[in-house]
């Protein structure tokens, strides 16, 4: 299922896959900074290189620490109906919900 689909947090923090809380890019990155980490991170992918991938992941902001202002806490791999998104979560149609599936 594209990305696009998936359900994303009224925030804009994290989308759904595979049922849990994914991190979002930093929607603040450059582009020319957020196109080099990705080309990165599908380097790293094809070489099968963890390390690689989680550094690019850092600069694009899905790993490492939180890109968004304040002190909330990471809800990342976690099941959004055991988080303060579980409102929001149930608010979603059957459908929707499938798509993070």
């Amino acid at each position: 299922m594209p990305r696009k689909n998936r359900p994303h947090t009224p925030d804009g923090r994290y989308l759904v896959s595979k049922g849990v809380l994914k991190r979002c890019t930093n929607p603040g990155l450059d582009n020319s900074v957020r196109r080099q980490a990705l080309k990165a991170l599908m380097q790293a992918r094809r070489n099968h290189d963890k390390v690689a991938a989680l550094q690019a992941k850092t600069i694009l902001g899905e790993a490492g620490p939180v890109w968004w202002q304040g002190d909330s806490e990471d809800y990342s791999l976690r099941d959004p109906a055991d988080t303060p998104y579980q409102e929001w979560w149930h608010s979603l149609s059957d459908e929707e919900r499938m798509a993070g599936a």
